[in-house]
């Protein structure tokens, strides 16, 4: 397992002795990027005469004995990074006239990192995503924020950037989960984010809280595997599967076995996104889904628009059951991508105990009888969760919450290039539907609404980001709302993310609840 411990842990040293040009101040910023630059010089040019420069233990709590030069090449992607993707003007300019001067003076013996291609997006174009110096005020103040709380402007961060309030209201969240006082110390809740991230097979995340976890004091132990975790870590595995891919399945009996393994009990936490068969097509009860397709935007729009403003008529409860009972149906008809399914690299694989365990259809729940239909009208996110979520863990609930409704009520009265279009019932088609796949009913909600609305090369698509995320490629994001703006697009995965998050936290809550009364 050694051989294979990919993770590289000088990365936590290299990355705070940046972290002083992460600052608001300009004049302690300017000081910072002085001291880096007179650092490496030093490094390079090194001091007496003749200058020494190669493997010289450097000052304690520095370099910690680490070689000059070999700390400084651990140190340049950190700068390259920052060259291209801090929101600061002053730190970019001189970390990419730093890297210039240190090829030229390293007279080869430091080998510079570059970057192939500047790629925040694999699904969109870079001359596209909201660049980090970008005009939009609320924008940039939002990614001025997100750099001075992560001491990066991560790359998903700045996809969010078409949705300032959205990723505020994130930021806020994560905040306050992963960085204010809480009985969980810090290297535990990254540690935990790596469990979520792996699920589905995500290495972007969790090399990104696994540094985030060396930074917090974390073992290093701990990366080379689930293993060699603390067994109190090891006990959330069960909890964290079945959250990830099949929430319906947890009981008060899990919360009890995490409750008397001596963990501190949280609301559990989920993380924070391919193929040519979408055949079987189910058309029943879907007799405008292809047509949509084929008319395109329009379509969608006369569809909303009549659908906001029929006069509707009382229907009965066992014919909205009926309603939601036929696209529950059709959803596990389905088919997803599987020639796109990874090859789990082994990184992912040693944070992951039964990998086999993936999503399967609510509808298909056949041999759990007693697993009945989540309705919400008995436990609300609104009534019963986000209370239960502050009682947990003081304000939390107020956190997702500000995120769940930002997510959903967001509009610009916009879609592709239509001005002044009323897209609620698109986005309630989207939340419900996801809901729907998760066993969730809504029993004021008409769900013919989501045949009406969603063809069914999109629900394939949803279904596909919110139960096999790794499966998805940058073919299936252009093959769907291909009227859609990519802010338009983002919104929509955001919505599903949050609308899944909002599932797992409804059965993970309802379980709590059992257990504690």
């Amino acid at each position: 397992m050694a051989d294979s411990f990919e993770f590289e842990t000088r990365d936590d040293e290299a990355m705070r002795f940046l972290f002083g040009v992460c600052q608001r101040d300009p004049g302690a910023r300017a000081k910072a990027i002085q001291r880096v630059q007179d650092s490496v010089e030093s490094w390079i040019d090194g001091y007496g005469s003749p200058p020494v420069t190669t493997h010289i233990a450097g000052p304690t709590g520095i370099l910690n004995g680490v070689g000059k030069r070999a700390f400084l090449q651990d140190l340049l992607p950190g700068i390259l990074r920052l060259s291209l993707k801090c929101p600061f003007d002053d730190v970019r300019e001189k970390f990419t006239e730093l890297l210039t001067d240190i090829e030229e003076r390293g007279r080869g013996t430091v080998k510079v990192p570059r970057t192939l291609a500047h790629i925040t997006s694999k699904f969109i174009p870079e001359k596209e995503v909201v660049p980090v110096n970008t005009s939009d005020e609320q924008t940039q103040m939002v990614f001025l924020a997100s750099f001075l709380q992560n001491n990066r402007l991560e790359h998903i961060h700045q996809v969010m950037g078409y949705h300032p309030a959205y990723l505020e209201a994130f930021l806020k969240t994560q905040h306050y989960l992963m960085r204010e006082d809480g009985p969980l110390p810090f290297a535990h809740r990254q540690y935990i984010a790596i469990m979520a991230a792996a699920r589905h097979q995500c290495v972007y995340l969790v090399r990104l809280h696994a540094q985030e976890f060396l930074i917090q004091g974390g073992d290093p132990e701990w990366l080379r595997g689930f293993s060699y975790a603390p067994q109190k870590l090891q006990d959330l595995n069960d909890v964290n599967k079945i959250l990830a891919h099949r929430p319906w399945l947890l009981t008060k009996q899990h919360i009890e076995e995490i409750d008397q393994g001596g963990c501190t009990f949280r609301p559990p936490s989920t993380s924070g996104e391919d193929s040519e068969d979408y055949s079987s097509d189910s058309s029943v009860g879907e007799p405008n889904a292809n047509t949509i397709e084929e008319n395109g935007l329009e379509t969608l729009m006369q569809k909303m628009k009549q659908l906001t403003e029929a006069d509707h008529e009382e229907t009965s409860q066992e014919e909205l059951i009926k309603r939601f009972e036929c696209v529950e149906n059709q959803s596990a008809e389905i088919s997803v991508p599987t020639s796109a399914k990874l090859s789990a690299k082994e990184e992912i694989l040693r944070f992951v105990l039964d990998g086999e365990f993936t999503y399967s259809d609510f509808a298909k729940r056949g041999s759990l009888p007693d697993i009945t239909t989540f309705r919400v009208q008995d436990y609300s996110w609104e009534d019963h969760g986000l209370s239960l979520a502050n009682r947990l863990y003081s304000d939390i609930g107020n956190f997702l919450d500000d995120k769940f409704n930002t997510a959903f009520n967001l509009t610009y009265y916009t879609m592709g290039d239509n001005f002044q279009v009323d897209t609620s019932a698109f986005r309630q088609a989207i939340w419900y539907y996801i809901h729907c796949m998760y066993g969730i009913r809504h029993d004021d909600y008409d769900y013919a609404q989501v045949n009406q609305l969603l063809e069914r090369n999109l629900k394939a698509y949803v279904k596909t980001v919110t139960c096999y995320p790794e499966r998805i490629a940058r073919k299936d994001y252009d093959g769907v709302m291909r009227e859609f703006k990519h802010s338009e697009k983002v919104h929509v995965n955001l919505m599903i993310t949050e609308a899944r998050m909002q599932a797992e936290l409804l059965y993970a809550l309802r379980a709590v609840n059992r257990y504690m009364t």
